[in-house]
């Protein structure tokens, strides 16, 4: 296989990367990622000398650039992770990069795929998607559920999901869809919940919690979402949505009280904030269609306090690692700043 992976620099990709690169010594991979501010080539560290392994910068909403990387390469299969993810930058920051590159930037790979004879794409997606669960309803989200997203993130997503299933309807264009739950795991961008607090723990710092932090999230292993992908680049069928869950619904005053306790910490470090704008109340998949295929988790419900655990662990151990991006973030807010600065002498002096 000669795989296309784009936004291979962020959390869920660079893992899924280290997890083929492991599993499949012929295979090789071109990691295709924008390098925006979750994406981070520290997290491919140790395979950047791999000779299976090959690092391009661009965006993918690039359909030449797409087209140029697939060509120079021979890609035979492409995975999409590419996207803008974090609901509250959709919420408060505005949201047009976040349709630009989750609806718009979907539409183009699919004009690649198609238009270069990819074997097959999988565009990996969100349970978000699908609206919210009551926290007193049995019902989970399955692939027939309607989409109806609350948030303009989840809303962008659905857009990207939507051209998937016209371009199979359409022009048999060899699409999955895949919609996750919540992900944890090693080099998560710490400005998501579990990294997040865990750095501002270590620096003695309270954490926020929503409203009254009973908000539900079926919780998954980010390896465990890398071995359902790979199961689905060789086995799904395209023009078909596979759910990837875990059967491990917390909400997030537990997962608070689980970091808290990793890291020797008493409830008084937690501050109740309040709550943002349309929170959904509850997450929760039925993944019964790809374990037919043959996956099923390793970090079961019973097993998600020492994977909980491994994660916290892995956040002390690479304090240098988060560092180094808020370092970056530092600089970029500084050099943004600068040109503030500038172009406010530029006016001056025009003026």
């Amino acid at each position: 296989m000669k795989l296309l992976v784009c936004g291979g620099a962020g959390f869920i990709g660079s893992n899924f990367i280290h997890h083929m690169l492991s599993t499949y010594p012929d295979y090789k991979i071109v990691n295709f990622d924008k390098l925006t501010y979750a994406g981070n080539l520290d997290n491919l560290a140790d395979v950047a000398s791999d000779p299976r392994y090959t690092f391009v910068q661009g965006d993918i909403t690039d359909l030449d650039a797409l087209e140029a990387v697939i060509k120079e390469h021979s890609i035979d299969h492409v995975i999409n992770f590419a996207a803008e993810t974090h609901v509250d930058r959709s919420i408060h920051g505005g949201c047009k990069d976040f349709v630009l590159t989750n609806t718009l930037g979907v539409q183009m790979i699919l004009d690649a795929v198609r238009n270069n004879n990819i074997t097959k794409f999988v565009n990996v997606s969100t349970d978000e998607v699908y609206g919210a669960l009551e926290l007193d309803e049995d019902r989970l989200f399955t692939e027939s559920t309607p989409i109806v997203p609350n948030m303009p993130y989840a809303a962008a997503k659905a857009g990207g999901d939507l051209m998937c299933n016209a371009y199979w309807v359409t022009h048999k264009t060899p699409v999955v869809v895949t919609h996750c739950s919540n992900n944890y795991g090693p080099y998560q961008f710490p400005e998501k919940l579990i990294p997040f607090f865990v750095f501002k723990l270590l620096k003695g710092e309270k954490i926020p919690v929503y409203g009254d932090g009973l908000n539900i999230r079926d919780w998954i292993h980010v390896n465990d979402h890398a071995r359902a992908l790979d199961l689905l680049l060789h086995k799904g069928t395209p023009g078909e949505i596979y759910n990837i869950g875990c059967d491990n619904e917390r909400n997030n005053l537990e997962i608070t009280k689980m970091i808290l306790s990793a890291l020797g910490k008493g409830e008084d470090m937690i501050e109740y904030v309040t709550d943002r704008p349309g929170h959904d109340r509850r997450y929760a998949i039925d993944a019964t269609k790809i374990m037919n295929l043959g996956w099923k988790p390793e970090y079961t419900r019973d097993k998600f306090a020492r994977g909980m655990k491994e994660t916290v662990q892995w956040y002390q151990d690479n304090t240098p690692w988060v560092e180094k991006i808020w370092e970056k973030k530092r600089n970029e807010m500084n050099s943004f700043q600068g040109g503030l600065d500038r172009s406010s002498e530029t006016m001056k002096a025009v003026t």
